[in-house]
């Protein structure tokens, strides 16, 4: 009885910490760990629809899904397709957004209406924001192809964005932009209002330019939120579904397949669960690795 009464303070505190925190660690074992562990066990297998009708384990088969993917240039071709994605999105995304951040913390006239216009692309649902680009880019009557009729006076009348292997990338990156630059922005321009003044002031004192005090105080200064956002952005991309398969279904000729699109083609129009698990466990250690270098590339510059 004594027992509980001579628990101290802290251990209290800890015991109720752990209390508190106990659903968050079971819902993450169960709906993440445990799938996670499943697919990569199921990706060493012959494991197919009929496995899971009949009720049947799948075949252990080594590494043959995987040999078999590299094997037919499906995964090369689909870890290229998405790091370029990756890379150019990302890239770009914290270019602009940056521009845009240090536009809107200029004092600009009605930062704060621009700020609620520019979220729109963001809040819009990625399958409606494919749909969009979608009929933008089209063919025919899109309003890039008159866009671009117009302005090289009808020298440009065959512009298919999509249905071109050199650009369809090229236009999938375009609408990810659009959508995902608001948020970006937004970030950025948080950790650049959470700068120190006094720094700057005193930089300014001492002779130093804006390029200057951009790059060895604002951008240090931001680290820490450059670091999630970017995170993030690399994320969000590499795991990006909804606008390459609504707008080219991974085509033409293989142009947009990426990890999300072979793995989901493996897994559910080929009907080969253990080949679309091997995918998927290549997709999921290539984003920790990305993430990881990211991560310490980061470090390391910020200790230098």
């Amino acid at each position: 009885m004594n027992r509980g009464r001579g628990l101290t303070r802290t251990t209290k505190d800890k015991l109720f910490s752990l209390i508190l925190a106990l659903p968050a660690v079971v819902m993450t074992v169960v709906f993440i760990l445990v799938p996670v562990v499943d697919s990569i066990i199921k990706s060493f297998t012959k494991y197919q629809i009929k496995n899971i009708i009949s009720g049947k384990p799948g075949t252990w088969n080594n590494f043959g899904n995987y040999i078999k993917l590299f094997q037919n240039a499906k995964l090369p071709q689909a870890i290229t397709n998405t790091f370029i994605f990756v890379i150019v999105v990302v890239l770009s995304a914290f270019i602009l957004g940056m521009a845009l951040s240090l536009i809107l913390n200029g004092g600009v006239k009605g930062a704060k209406i621009i700020q609620g216009v520019m979220m729109t692309p963001w809040v819009i649902p990625t399958v409606i924001s494919a749909l969009i680009w979608m009929w933008l880019f089209q063919p025919q009557y899109g309003l890039i192809k008159y866009l671009a009729s117009l302005v090289t006076g009808g020298a440009v009348s065959n512009l298919a964005v999509l249905n071109n292997p050199k650009t369809a990338l090229m236009g999938i990156s375009v609408a990810a932009l659009w959508k995902q630059v608001p948020l970006m922005t937004l970030l950025l321009l948080a950790g650049l209002q959470n700068v120190s003044e006094e720094l700057l002031e005193a930089a300014t004192v001492d002779g130093a330019n804006r390029v200057q005090k951009f790059f060895h105080i604002t951008l240090p200064s931001m680290k820490s939120v450059i670091s999630i956002a970017v995170s993030m952005s690399i994320i969000e991309n590499f795991k990006q579904f909804p606008l390459f398969w609504t707008m080219t279904g991974g085509g033409p000729d293989g142009a947009t397949t990426t990890l999300a699109i072979l793995s989901y083609r493996e897994a559910f129009v080929s009907q080969d669960l253990g080949s679309g698990a091997a995918v998927t466990t290549v997709w999921m250690l290539l984003m920790i690795g990305v993430i990881f270098i990211y991560n310490k590339v980061l470090n390391t510059k910020a200790d230098e």
